[in-house]
């Protein structure tokens, strides 16, 4: 059987995966509050987005794969950006986002005639690592702005950061080492929820930046859209530092370690607690976006967004990959959002 981390790696190595049938859930019975799901369906589903949520929709596939397993689903994990593009254009039936959808895709989808909705699944905690080697232990945003913000390119030490910290407003005495910075890209959704969690826009544009450069991160450091090949780069070299989902860094082995992030109110390190009371100063929700006529047309599709609802879904599913588990209100908000578009 596999587990949780050899799971995750598998889904995060963005490979399209073709869900089976599995052993569990032959009785239909949902796992908990939420609508009935029904049984004994074909057809096919194209999921797409965010590598953050790709576990937990691989996750749910495979479970309601188990009373249908005549339904294909696919799921896929190239980016919360990526993702929207190919949903705006109809091209798949559900998106995985780890941020809310943006004004130019809400264009994009209304260009394309795609109505949709938002619905949240789960909490996350965008986690900062640096290597274990590595002497840092707690960073501020200021600091975050100082090592991955648009003024950042070319820093490659904590020297050269910490004046840059001091600059807009920190107190800039990280320890000595040098820097190698590997982080998502522009396609992820982790990129952008990043450089809002952090503030890193508000502190650009305070510190002269303009406008059209400041959401943005530094331009020279290697980007990937795969959670593990930066967690790779963390384990190579003492000098390392990024950031992914908090699932991915709780798999990373001890060559790993998770920094905390103060936002003025001291340190905070990422832990199941602080991210669900928000605590934590990059937590953040996690959504899927299914497409509305699609599953008012599709069995199939209605019947997958319904159980992702469930308990099996939004509890199991979501813990088993890693993450925190919406308190049951906002549980409740999902489903009620879901059912009053596709009743």
């Amino acid at each position: 059987m596999v587990n949780r981390k050899q799971w995750l790696s598998l889904v995060a190595g963005a490979i399209a995966l073709m869900v089976t049938a599995t052993a569990c859930g032959d009785d239909g019975n949902t796992g908990g509050d939420g609508p009935s799901v029904e049984q004994g369906l074909t057809g096919s589903i194209s999921i797409s987005g965010s590598s953050t949520v790709e576990p937990i929709s691989s996750l749910v596939a495979e479970l309601f794969n188990g009373p249908n397993p005549d339904v294909e689903i696919k799921v896929e994990g190239p980016g919360t950006g990526d993702g929207f593009e190919l949903f705006c254009q109809g091209e798949i039936a559900i998106a995985d986002a780890s941020r809310a959808i943006d004004e130019d895709e809400v264009t994009a989808c209304t260009d394309g005639g795609i109505e949709y909705e938002e619905l949240e699944v789960a909490l996350d905690g965008i986690t900062v690592m640096a290597n274990s080697a590595s002497p840092l232990e707690c960073l501020t945003t200021a600091d975050l702005y100082a090592i991955f913000g648009p003024e950042s390119k070319g820093i490659n030490t904590t020297t050269d950061a910490n004046a840059l910290s001091k600059k807009v407003g920190g107190a800039g005495d990280m320890p000595v080492q040098d820097l190698e910075v590997t982080a998502p890209g522009e396609e992820s959704g982790t990129y952008d929820a990043f450089i809002d969690l952090a503030g890193i826009e508000d502190t650009a544009v305070e510190n002269g930046v303009a406008e059209d450069a400041a959401a943005a991160l530094r331009s020279d450091y290697p980007s990937s859209p795969n959670d593990n090949v930066i967690i790779q780069a963390m384990e190579g070299s003492p000098n390392a530092i990024g950031f992914v989902g908090f699932a991915f860094a709780q798999e990373a082995g001890d060559q790993i370690k998770e920094l905390a992030v103060d936002a003025g109110d001291g340190c905070v390190a990422p832990t199941s607690d602080t991210i669900a009371d928000g605590s934590y100063p990059l937590s953040r929700s996690l959504f899927i976006y299914p497409n509305v006529a699609t599953a008012g047309s599709d069995d199939a599709v209605k019947a997958f967004v319904d159980y992702y609802l469930t308990e099996d879904g939004l509890v199991t599913a979501v813990e088993e990959a890693g993450y925190i588990a919406l308190p049951a209100d906002r549980q409740e908000a999902s489903r009620s959002a879901w059912s009053s578009v596709a009743s």
